[in-house]
C-alpha cells in the first residue's frame, strides 16, 4: 500500500478532530486488517473513484470518543449513539476525505467521493468494495479510541 495515499487521510483526520473538536489523537501502529468487524461502535465509510485509483476509507469511533466529540464539536451531550451522533460521524468522514482529496489533488491524484454511509452497533461490519489490502490504524485519545481503515485497488 502506497503511503502517499494514506498519509493525507491521517493528516486530515488529525486536523479535523483537533480543529473542530479540540480532540488530540495519538497514532498507533498500522497493520493489515484481515476481517470486516469494526473495532469501535460507530463507523463512517466512504467510497472514492478516480482515473488513477479506486478505494474506500472509514473512520470508526468507540462510543465514548464519539460522544465526547459530539459534546466538544456541537455542545450537545448524549448518553448513547443517536441519529445526531451518526450524522456527526458522517460529516467527519466527509471532512476527512475532503481534506485528503485536496492534498492528493496537489500530488496529481483526482477522485470523486460518494456520500458517506454510517453504521453503528457492537461488532458491526465494514465492507470495503475494493480488492486491495486493508490497512487499519488505531488512534488513542483521552476520551477513547478511533480506527482509520483504508483500502485501495492500486
Amino acid at each position: 500500500m502506497n503511503v502517499e495515499f494514506i498519509n493525507p487521510f491521517i493528516s486530515a483526520l488529525l486536523n479535523v478532530l483537533s480543529t473542530m473538536a479540540q480532540v488530540d489523537l495519538k497514532p498507533g501502529k498500522p497493520e493489515k486488517k484481515k476481517d470486516e468487524v469494526a473495532r469501535g461502535d460507530v463507523s463512517g465509510l466512504i467510497g472514492m473513484v478516480g482515473p488513477q485509483m479506486k478505494g474506500s476509507f472509514s473512520i470508526t469511533f468507540e462510543e465514548s470518543l464519539a460522544l465526547e466529540i459530539m459534546q466538544r464539536m456541537l455542545g450537545e451531550k448524549h448518553d448513547a449513539i443517536t441519529p445526531d451522533v451518526t450524522d456527526m460521524v458522517g460529516e467527519i468522514t466527509n471532512m476527512v476525505t475532503g481534506g485528503a482529496k485536496l492534498e492528493l489533488g496537489h500530488k496529481g491524484y483526482d477522485f470523486d467521493m460518494a456520500t458517506p454511509v454510517v453504521v453503528s452497533g457492537k461488532s458491526h461490519t465494514i465492507t470495503h468494495k475494493v480488492s486491495g489490502p486493508k490497512l487499519i490504524m488505531p488512534f488513542v485519545s483521552d476520551a477513547g479510541k478511533a480506527y482509520l481503515e483504508i483500502c485501495f485497488d492500486k
